[in-house]
C-alpha cells in the first residue's frame, strides 16, 4: 500500500510538472483518460422523502487529473499573468447562469433539509468540472495544428473504446465503455459513440480526399457496431436528428436521403437477433403490469417506467417550483429535462434551455463563418452531435453524464474558437504577403536607383516617377 501511495504521489507530481511547462501535453493525457480511466466510488447520501437514498458518486481517474492539470494551469496562470484567466467566449455568461443555478438550488436545499451535503456538494462539482474542461480548452488552443491534433486524439480514443465494444459483443452481454464495472453504462457509452459518429461524419461530408472519405468510413463502422449491441434505445434515437442535421447540412443532400430510406427499408432484416428483438419489444412485449399506452399502443415496462417518473416529477415539481429541490435532492431520474427542472426549478431550467440554445446557435454561427473544408466539418459534426445529445436526454441523463460531457465541451471549445483562429491565420497571411510585396517593391526601386545616370538628382528622379 506504501508502495502504491508513493506511485501515485510520483506520477501526479508528473502530471502537474508537464501541465506547469506544457498544458498541451496534459490536455492529450486528459482526452485518452475521458473514456480510458477506472472508476471508484466516494461516498454518497442517505435520505428520506425526496432524497436520493445511498448515492454513489462516481470519481474516476480523469477527474484526479483534471484536478491536478487545472492547478497547474492556474499556477502558470499566476506566474505568466499575460495568459489571463477565463477566455470571454460567447457561452461564457449561460455556463455562468447555470452554474449558480445550480449551486443557489443546491444549497437552498441543504438548509431545507433535502439534499446531504456531501452528496449535493460532490454532484455540483461534477457539473462545474465539464466547464473546466471548456475553459482549459479554450484558454490553450491557439491555432490550426492543434485542432487538428487535438480531434485525431479524441477519434483515436474512440477506436480504442470501439474496438473494446466491439470485443464485448460475443459475451452476449449489453456492451459498454472500459471499466465501468459488471453493470456497466451502455446508455452512457451508446451516447458518447452518436456524438463521437457525429464528429467523423461531418467531417466525411466535408472533406475532399478520397483516402479520408474511406478511413471516416471504416471508423463508422467502427462505431456503429457497439453502437447497436449497447441496446441503448435512447442513443438510438439520437441517431435520427443527428442525421437530419447532417442532411441539412450536406452539399448532397439527395445521396444522404437515399440511404436513410434504404436503411429504413432493409435495415429491419438486417440487424442481429438480439438488437432486433429489443427495437421490436418497446412496442411488442407481453402484457405485463406497468406497461402503459400511447395512442392505443402498449409501450414495454422499461419506457412506461420513465413516462411515469416524468409525470411524477412535473407533479412533484410544484412543490418547489422556482428552485426546484436541488442537485440530488429528488429521487432518481433517469431523464436529463425532468431531472433539471426539479432539481432546480423554472430559473435553472431556463439557464440550462438558454445555455442549450446558445450552443446550437454557436455551433450554426462557426459553420456559416467558416470557410476552411476541415473547420466547417467540425461546425456541422458538433451541430448534429449537439441535436443527437438533447435527443439523448429524453431518456437519459445525458448533460450530467461525465463520459459524454468532457468530450463534449472540449468538442464545443474547439468549435467556438474556429471563426477567431481562422481570422488570425487570414490575418497572418495577409500580413506575410503585405510584407512580401514591400520587399519586392523596395528591390524594384533600389534596382531603378542603380541605373539612373550619377548626376540625376533625387527632385528629377522624383519627376521622372
Amino acid at each position: 500500500m506504501p508502495g502504491n501511495i508513493a506511485l501515485g504521489v510520483g506520477i501526479a507530481i508528473a502530471v502537474f510538472v508537464v501541465s506547469f511547462i506544457n498544458i498541451n501535453e496534459a490536455l492529450y493525457i486528459l482526452i485518452f483518460a475521458m473514456l480510458l480511466s477506472p472508476e471508484f466510488g466516494v461516498g454518497g447520501g442517505g435520505g428520506e422523502g425526496g432524497m436520493e437514498a445511498k448515492r454513489a458518486v462516481a470519481l474516476r481517474l480523469e477527474d484526479l487529473l483534471l484536478v491536478i492539470i487545472g492547478f497547474s494551469w492556474l499556477a502558470r496562470m499566476a506566474v505568466y499573468k499575460e495568459l489571463g484567466f477565463f477566455l470571454k467566449t460567447p457561452l461564457n455568461n449561460y455556463i455562468r447562469n447555470y452554474v449558480i443555478a445550480c449551486v443557489v438550488a443546491t444549497a437552498w436545499g441543504m438548509m431545507m433539509g433535502r439534499v446531504t451535503y456531501k452528496s449535493g456538494f460532490f454532484f455540483v462539482l461534477k457539473y462545474i468540472e465539464y466547464f473546466i474542461v471548456y475553459f482549459m480548452a479554450v484558454n490553450n488552443i491557439h491555432e490550426r495544428k492543434q485542432i487538428k491534433n487535438f480531434a485525431i486524439a479524441m477519434i483515436v480514443s474512440c477506436v480504442i473504446v470501439s474496438i473494446v465494444g466491439i470485443a464485448q459483443i460475443p459475451s452476449g452481454r449489453r456492451v459498454s465503455a472500459p471499466f465501468e464495472g459488471e453493470a456497466g453504462e451502455p446508455n452512457t457509452f451508446g451516447g458518447y459513440l452518436v456524438l463521437m459518429l457525429s464528429m467523423i461524419g461531418g467531417l466525411f461530408l466535408t472533406s475532399e480526399s478520397g483516402k479520408q472519405k474511406t478511413l471516416y468510413i471504416f471508423i463508422s463502422i467502427l462505431i456503429i457496431l457497439p453502437l447497436m449491441f449497447t441496446l441503448s434505445r435512447s442513443s438510438w434515437i439520437a441517431l435520427l436528428p443527428m442525421y437530419i442535421v447532417l442532411i441539412i447540412y450536406s452539399e448532397k443532400k439527395k445521396l444522404l436521403i437515399a440511404g436513410l430510406v434504404l436503411m429504413l427499408s432493409f435495415g429491419p432484416f438486417l440487424l442481429p437477433k438480439n438488437v432486433a428483438q429489443r427495437v421490436l419489444a418497446t412496442t411488442q412485449q407481453q402484457i405485463q403490469k406497468g406497461q402503459k399506452k400511447i395512442g392505443g399502443m402498449r409501450i414495454d415496462t422499461s419506457a412506461s417506467a420513465r413516462i411515469e417518473s416524468w409525470q411524477e416529477a412535473l407533479s412533484d415539481f410544484t412543490e418547489h417550483p422556482i428552485l426546484g429541490y436541488g442537485v440530488t435532492g429528488y429521487r432518481f431520474l433517469d431523464a436529463q429535462y425532468p431531472k433539471v427542472l426539479v432539481d432546480t426549478g423554472i430559473l435553472g431550467f431556463a439557464a440550462f434551455a438558454m445555455m442549450l440554445i446558445a450552443l446550437v446557435r454557436q455551433g450554426i454561427h462557426s459553420f456559416h463563418t467558416v470557410t476552411d473544408r476541415f473547420y466547417k466539418g467540425l461546425s456541422i459534426g458538433f451541430i448534429a452531435g449537439t441535436a443527437a445529445m438533447i435527443a439523448h436526454g429524453i431518456g437519459s441523463n445525458t448533460f450530467i453524464i461525465v463520459r459524454i460531457m468532457e468530450p463534449y465541451w472540449f468538442f464545443a471549445a474547439m468549435v467556438i474558437l474556429l471563426p477567431t483562429i481562422e481570422a488570425e491565420e487570414k490575418h497572418l497571411v495577409h500580413k506575410i504577403e503585405e510584407e512580401h510585396i514591400t520587399e519586392l517593391l523596395s528591390e524594384e526601386e533600389e534596382a531603378k536607383i542603380k541605373t539612373v545616370d550619377k548626376g540625376t538628382t533625387l527632385a528629377e528622379l522624383i519627376t521622372k516617377e
